[in-house]
């Protein structure tokens, strides 16, 4: 996916997250989530931190040259063991403890996305960077797995305050392409499915119904799954 088209995604749905948080209530900030155990605050902390991994990556050396791309970015090793998991959700409660405040906690992610935002927007096309797992990625494959954590627990937070989702247009897309690759989205659209609903449904937020299932089995549709 274009370097520039992920970037647009990644800031605007970046910033509808931002204003989304920017006016919760401590009893919101405190709400629970579907990413158990993870509050509302505690889930903000987890992209955080997923975000926040851009700078060192960006002033490391680029690896010689990209091996992996965004789909098999996901594939399911210890990146998704039990090991791991709880070191993951330990490093979100521990970034959403740093600020008992839920508006500079808001201000706190915005600077984090702004800052990794201005960096990818200084490098160059085809730039490589090296993961934390040690995948050897294109910035712009990497970025879209962002915009699908910024993107998909977007949904999550939503839910768990009760809210419309703000899921933005761009994100919706790339996340949506990605997990279906670009020969099925032609057919994903005939199911006239909003794009927070398909998202729900193929990342298991929400259980398909049988209708639903009937659908997809006739029009040959399969997704990837992340982890």
């Amino acid at each position: 996916m274009n370097q520039d088209r992920v970037l647009e995604a990644f800031r605007l749905e970046s910033a509808a997250l931002t204003d989304a948080v920017a006016r919760l209530s401590e009893a919101e900030w405190n709400l629970p989530t579907r990413c158990t155990p993870w509050t509302v605050r505690d889930l903000l902390g987890h992209v955080c931190v997923v975000i926040d991994w851009l700078p060192g990556m960006l002033d490391a050396p680029p690896p010689g040259e990209a091996e992996v791309s965004a789909a098999e970015y996901y594939r399911p090793d210890d990146r998704f063991s039990p090991r791991t998991n709880s070191a993951r959700i330990a490093l979100a409660q521990d970034r959403a403890a740093e600020s008992a405040d839920g508006s500079a906690f808001a201000a706190q992610f915005a600077a984090i996305w702004q800052r990794a935002d201005r960096l990818c927007r200084r490098q160059p096309a085809g730039r490589a960077v090296r993961t934390r797992h040690g995948d050897a990625m294109l910035l712009s494959e990497f970025l879209l797995t962002r915009v699908v954590e910024v993107a998909v627990h977007g949904l999550d937070l939503a839910d768990a305050l009760g809210r419309e989702p703000w899921l933005t247009p761009s994100a919706g897309d790339a996340v949506t392409e990605l997990l279906l690759g670009t020969d099925q989205m032609a057919a994903a659209a005939t199911l006239g499915w909003s794009r927070p609903h398909f998202l729900r449904k193929a990342t298991g937020r929400e259980p398909l119904d049988v209708s639903e299932t009937a659908q997809i089995k006739q029009l040959g549709i399969r997704w990837l799954a992340l982890g």
